[in-house]
């Protein structure tokens, strides 16, 4: 299979991320929602250069404004603003220690599958078969984290462990896929509607939100 150059935004993203993560302090929930999607990136990057996709260009455009949303979420934190709705709980539990990085980084993965990426697809026109391909990166991304985390939960007490798992379960990209190709089709029919549109990219966004903060509900501190 041919070798093909990244494109020069997802490597420019990558650059980012990267930058943002050396520069926050590993404690901070948003830490993990940065390494979760440096690691997608990184993963549809590599995808992207080994000839993955048919069309690199769409894929490029859909990571890049993904990355441009997660992008304004900070920058209206670091100004004192609040982020886009979606991005509310991510930002506004970061410093409780009593979260998991795990239900960080799903926080984070729910953001952006849910709300960012069905925006950026009905924004690009990206075809239904690039789409999957990148929520299938996702999916791969979201069940190493799973597995990651299975050592630390196995050192809780019974309840604990029930309770957490029981928030975990409240998201998954296999559980989104028909949601978000739902959303895309209900946002390009109303393209033209602009006050529809906008009642219904605001209800998009307290939906998301709500499943956020469930899954950052706090219950008991990671062991060491």
């Amino acid at each position: 299979m041919a070798t093909l150059h990244i494109p020069d935004p997802v490597a420019e993203v990558l650059r980012r991320l990267r930058e943002i993560g050396a520069a926050l302090d590993p404690r901070d929930g948003i830490a993990w929602c940065n390494a979760m999607r440096m690691r997608g990136n990184e993963l549809i990057a590599a995808r992207i250069a080994a000839g993955c996709f048919a069309d690199p260009q769409q894929v490029d455009n859909l990571e890049t404004l993904c990355a441009q949303a997660y992008f304004a979420a900070l920058a209206a934190d670091d100004h004192g603003v609040w982020p886009n709705p979606a991005w509310h709980p991510v930002f506004d539990a970061r410093a409780n220690r009593t979260v998991w990085p795990l239900q960080f980084a799903l926080a984070g993965m729910n953001a952006h599958l849910n709300h960012d990426l069905p925006l950026a697809v009905t924004k690009t026109g990206a075809d239904r078969h690039v789409v999957r391909k990148v929520i299938d990166s996702l999916a791969e991304i979201e069940a190493e984290l799973r597995a990651e985390a299975q050592p630390r939960l196995r050192k809780l007490a019974t309840r604990d462990a029930e309770a957490l798992e029981h928030i975990l379960a409240g998201f998954s990209v296999a559980k989104s896929r028909d949601t978000v190709s739902a959303t895309v089709e209900i946002l390009w029919a109303q393209r033209d509607n602009g006050e529809v549109r906008a009642m219904t990219e605001r209800a998009l966004e307290q939906t998301v939100a709500t499943t956020g903060r469930i899954l950052l509900t706090p219950v008991v501190p990671p062991p060491n």
